[in-house]
């Protein structure tokens, strides 16, 4: 694990998803150790499909400071996620984390699957 935080934003949090996480992290008295996971997972109805809650880091990882939040993202899965925006939706037809991928070719409905 690398004490260094890396610069460079590979993905966005909006305001809105920033309070969102930060009201999961105090509900849930998740530890300040811990940060946000994002990443990617084989599977989903489009391939592939994405990762995001709170864990601790591990050696293969990039560290990130996004709007005051500390995420976490394995070196590996940047390609898939660079340039991604995460928002919260709260409508009367979604409520939920909403994925803006520019490097997805294809999504599903359901908005947490993709291809590359």
């Amino acid at each position: 694990m690398s004490d260094v935080t890396t610069q460079t934003q590979p993905i966005t949090l909006t305001e809105g998803a920033l309070k969102q996480l930060q009201r999961i992290r105090d509900e849930q008295n998740i530890p300040q150790d811990h940060g946000l996971r994002v990443g990617v997972k084989g599977g989903g109805c489009s391939g592939f499909s994405y990762i995001l809650g709170f864990d601790v880091a591990k050696d293969n990882d990039a560290e990130y400071d996004i709007g005051g939040m500390k995420v976490l993202m394995q070196k590996s899965h940047t390609i898939y996620l660079l340039g991604m925006e995460i928002d919260w939706l709260e409508g009367l037809n979604n409520r939920g984390f909403s994925f803006n991928n520019p490097n997805a070719e294809d999504t599903c409905g359901c908005g947490t699957s993709f291809s590359a």
